[in-house]
């Protein structure tokens, strides 16, 4: 008998522990989503850009841009070449039956008021863009990302008109020194882009200043989650890629 009670004691107390837990991450959670809120201050021209696929759609699909232009002024879609150096969107080698570029920008020109963040995965064609984008008088309508050193001297060439950030690893460890952060800023102005693209693990308040200050934009993906959302925009970037383009927009309509 004793032994039993003993093991109902222990479960007992192990249920309560749980419970309280779920409490404290509970309260926890909250916490964090209010000193979020508190903190954002957004640029004026701050933008939302629809990740491809975003919505549950398929990735690299005109159902995809579809549905991102329904809540965002950007949607993204990756660039890929096939064997007969025509653009198509995929974000790996294509295999066939892709949606073009051209099929793309046709479709985009007829939605107004959206821009288009081409997120280029080759540089195997790269003068095709352009001559697209003027086909359907998108000149104006799309930017690319997907730029990192490797491929900067190709887009430098081909799409000297082009806007574009320069896609850099941020060091983690680093996201908060200076001296180190001031070395991006340089190496950003060096590739001729408007700003830097990167992942939100290395995002910081004391990177976006910094670029802030030196006249550079701040691009951040991918971010989905309610807290994600708000943390990053409590950095005050100029633009937040997500797959969750509805809930983003919902939570961050008051700020922008």
């Amino acid at each position: 008998m004793k032994k039993k009670k003993t093991i109902k004691i222990i479960l007992s107390v192990s249920l309560t522990v749980a419970v309280l837990a779920a409490a404290i991450g509970v309260y926890s959670h909250k916490t964090a989503i209010e000193k979020y809120k508190n903190e954002i201050s957004l640029p004026n021209n701050f933008t939302l850009t629809a990740h491809t696929g975003c919505m549950n759609t398929k990735e690299n699909s005109l159902d995809s841009i579809a549905e991102g232009a329904k809540f965002c002024e950007i949607v993204e879609f990756d660039l890929h070449f096939n064997k007969n150096l025509t653009a198509v969107l995929a974000h790996d080698e294509p295999s066939g039956n892709e949606v073009t570029l051209d099929e793309a920008f046709s479709f985009v020109s007829e939605i107004k008021d959206i821009s288009v963040n081409v997120d280029i995965k080759s540089t195997a064609n790269l003068s095709e863009i352009e001559k697209t984008a003027d086909k359907y008088s998108l000149e104006n309508r799309f930017f690319l990302t997907g730029v990192n050193e490797a491929f900067l001297g190709e887009v430098k060439k081909e799409c000297s008109d082009v806007k574009y950030y320069l896609n850099v690893e941020v060091d983690k460890a680093k996201r908060k020194d200076k001296e180190y952060l001031l070395s991006l800023v340089e190496k950003v102005k060096e590739a001729g882009a408007i700003g830097i693209n990167f992942n939100k693990k290395s995002a910081s308040k004391e990177l976006v200043e910094i670029f802030h200050e030196n006249g550079l934009l701040v691009s951040i993906w991918t971010v989905n989650s309610e807290k994600e959302i708000l943390k990053i925009a409590s950095y005050g970037p100029d633009n937040i890629t997500t797959r969750n383009p509805e809930k983003a927009g919902e939570l961050l309509k008051e700020y922008i």
